[in-house]
């Protein structure tokens, strides 16, 4: 068995690497016997080299192994969604509590924010009293109670990819289709999933800057997926704009909670809620396709039942019991809020400069040590084609960071004729639709 510096080098030569010495390095991973620059030089050698098919299935398989697998014994279909990330990307905070409300259950497993992305576990830790990190019978029990639990990655499920994740983040290795790949489906495999629906970003704030590597990724995804055991979904999304008005961590909350409560349902971040729900339901035989799927999602949110899961699982994790009817009372707020005019009609945005200014107001990390300013953000961002002058409202934590927030989202909005409109869903990735629909959970 290679040492971790002769496994680097192997990768870093190009050489093709055999499961034995991918799950020797996951468990020093593991146990820590691998340091922090050793994962930062393996993680780099994948980037530049890459891996084969089998070296991506065998890197999956070892992190989802490195830890425990969950098993469940539900009336109805274990379920999730991933996002590769995005600017805005709230669609898990609202997708999990509608699923769940069809009859699904849904053991979703997040993670911080990455590189100039948002995480899901960022914005959920705004919560006061919100446990992300629950024990698994405690979670497990909130699944089979509430239908869904949102929560970070424990020390038990997939540690390796926990610790490799946080690495990536501040490495320059985000962007690898197969650390990536690795990344997502060791969390998903050791949530013991019936069906995945993934949504592969594509667009200016997407790690997949074009359709070409989106598609990539989404084959990546569903073939490591399948070899794994895993039935998988692809779809490819717009995220040549922020997906949602608002970029941060407590506005996101305040955005998804305004969702549910049918208070505001902007046409693109609903479009592409309702397309990964609806595949999901289909995934799980809760519907006979697409559009009758999203018929019962569109019943579920105007009755409040998903709403009624979402608290319920807020307050099942430690969360305030009422924080739908009183968000203000609970989210922090910034101290300083600025609107941010522009004449002119929006023509173009260069989205991921957006997340990249959530960061440097104290919304994101540089450093995996780094603690998050959850206050902080954009809300009321304008979407390609707006003419309505405002390009945002900065949350700040002083007049100095709202200063340099607003420098940042006006050199990020190019104004100009209006663009033509560009689809929320771009594709289905390399699974037809007909064929997904068809398989049985």
């Amino acid at each position: 068995m290679r040492l971790p510096q002769e496994t680097i080098r192997a990768k870093r030569d190009g050489l093709t690497l055999d499961a034995a010495e991918i799950g020797a390095f996951v468990t020093g991973l593991t146990q820590g016997t691998v340091g922090e620059g050793q994962a930062a030089a393996f993680a780099m050698a994948v980037f530049f080299r890459g891996l084969a098919l089998p070296e991506r299935v065998a890197l999956t398989r070892a992190m989802a192994e490195s830890g425990r697998v969950l098993t469940w014994a539900l009336p109805g279909p274990v379920l999730d969604k991933h996002s590769t990330g995005g600017i805005g990307d709230t669609v898990s905070l609202v997708l999990a509590p509608m699923v769940a409300a069809c009859g699904g259950y849904v053991p979703m497993i997040s993670g911080r924010g990455l590189g100039h992305t948002g995480g899901t576990l960022d914005k959920l830790a705004s919560i006061p009293g919100y446990d992300a990190t629950p024990e698994l019978d405690t979670f497990r029990d909130v699944v089979a109670r509430v239908g869904c639990a949102i929560i970070g990655q424990t020390a038990d499920l997939a540690p390796a990819d926990r610790r490799l994740y946080a690495i990536r983040d501040v490495t320059g290795t985000v962007e690898s289709l197969d650390l990536i790949t690795a990344s997502i489906l060791s969390k998903k495999l050791a949530a013991g999933l019936d069906g995945l629906v993934m949504d592969v970003k594509q667009g200016s704030g997407a790690f997949m800057a074009s359709l070409p590597e989106a598609r990539a990724l989404a084959e990546s995804i569903v073939t490591v997926a399948e070899g794994a055991g895993l039935r998988t979904a692809a779809l490819i999304t717009d995220m040549d704009a922020p997906l949602a008005s608002a970029a941060g961590n407590a506005v996101e909350v305040a955005y998804a909670i305004a969702y549910l409560k049918g208070l505001r349902r902007e046409p693109r971040f609903h479009a592409v809620t309702l397309a990964l729900a609806s595949e999901m339901l289909v995934a799980g035989g809760l519907a006979q396709h697409a559009e009758g799927a999203s018929e019962r999602l569109e019943a579920v949110l105007a009755s409040g039942r998903a709403a009624e899961i979402f608290a319920g699982m807020v307050a099942a994790l430690g969360g305030p019991a009422d924080l739908l009817d009183e968000p203000e009372k609970h989210l922090p707020a910034a101290p300083v809020r600025r609107p941010v005019h522009q004449a002119g009609t929006v023509a173009g945005i260069a989205t991921r400069a957006i997340g990249l200014a959530v960061i440097g107001l104290g919304g994101g990390r540089t450093r995996p040590e780094d603690s998050i300013d959850p206050r902080v953000g954009f809300t009321d961002l304008a979407a390609p084609g707006s003419s309505g002058g405002l390009l945002g409202i900065v949350h700040a934590a002083d007049e100095a960071a709202a200063d340099r927030a607003e420098a940042a989202l006006r050199s990020a909005y190019r104004m100009g004729e209006a663009p033509a409109e560009r689809p929320a869903i771009l594709g289905f990735g390399t699974a037809p639709r007909a064929t997904v629909a068809k398989r049985p959970v």
